[in-house]
């Protein structure tokens, strides 16, 4: 938009000072390359006129075109930076989720509800089916508000009753882990990952450069009050099945989700993520652990516990 207001404004100035009886005036340009204009003296001095024969007549005013073109260049030009602020460049907010705001199609975000790996067999259970966990319902609210504050058009998914090619139809944001089995699908061959032991109900995140290494894992035989930290993967990747752009929002337990649905749609925490990542980070798949404290029942702020690029 600058550049395209920029040429106009050059191609007026061309046109105004191509027009005779405006030789002697102070001109104006506006070199290509910059958005500040320069003043110059006329080349000949202006002539003056010859007094009035008749002293009676009142001697007319000229019109200051130059003063009135001068700020019209300055108000256009400085409405146009205004908008377009080419000296700020983009944030890491704005980084991470270009790949997903640039696609034409719409971006399908698909939420998590049934919760065992057993698809729903009977009434009960396919009303289960629909039951979403607030953690996940307030990743989702996060998520919705960014698209819509980008303009961009979205769908809200079930996971549970979606097939797996409509991943196809464009990016597409999981929400959950355990309860969202295309995420378990994506992240599976990946560096990290989500395990869940059945005999000892322990759920943790694995780094296959160093698989025996528990360090995130939660005990989900104590309830949920009781925790004290939960663990998350936050991902951004181009899947290989389909060919688009995945992200992930997904927790151990309902405080990683809720957290992770944080760090995606925080400036602050994609910002801190971003100093210690290549400088191409956003050019490339990755992944992101977060941790976080529970406060109650809800999950504190995240923080970033590995990071991995490629």
């Amino acid at each position: 938009m600058v550049r395209t207001t920029a040429v106009e404004i050059r191609k007026r100035i061309a046109q105004y000072y191509h027009e005779e009886g405006h030789q002697n005036e102070i001109r104006i340009d506006f070199p290509a390359g910059s958005y500040l204009p320069e003043f110059r003296m006329p080349e000949k001095p202006a002539v003056l006129a010859e007094p009035s024969a008749a002293p009676s007549a009142k001697p007319v005013r000229p019109v200051a075109v130059p003063l009135v073109l001068t700020a019209l260049v300055v108000v256009t030009v400085g409405l146009a930076l205004a908008i377009a602020r080419p000296w700020e460049s983009p944030s890491a907010l704005d980084r991470f989720w270009a790949p997903v705001l640039s696609s034409p199609d719409p971006v399908s975000v698909y939420i998590g509800g049934y919760a065992t790996e057993a698809p729903p067999v009977n009434t009960l259970d396919l009303q289960d089916s629909e039951r979403v966990a607030f953690a996940d319902a307030t990743a989702l609210a996060r998520v919705t508000s960014l698209l819509v504050s980008h303009s961009r058009p979205y769908r809200i998914r079930l996971q549970i009753s979606s097939k797996l090619e409509e991943l196809r139809d464009g990016p597409a944001v999981l929400i959950g882990a355990f309860n969202n089995s295309f995420t378990l699908r994506l992240t599976g061959p990946l560096r990290f990952s989500f395990l869940r032991n059945p005999d000892t109900m322990v759920n943790r995140i694995q780094d296959r450069n160093d698989p025996q290494n528990p360090k995130w894992s939660d005990d989900m035989k104590a309830p949920y009050q009781n925790l004290k930290q939960d663990y998350a993967i936050v991902s951004r990747v181009v899947d290989p099945t389909t060919g688009r752009v995945v992200v992930t929002a997904s927790g151990l337990a309902k405080f990683g989700t809720e957290a992770a649905g944080e760090f995606l749609t925080s400036r602050s925490a994609l910002e801190e993520m971003a100093k210690g990542a290549p400088k191409d980070w956003d050019r490339r798949n990755m992944q992101i652990v977060i941790g976080t404290d529970t406060i109650g029942r809800s999950a504190g702020p995240p923080h970033v516990l590995a990071t991995y690029f490629w």
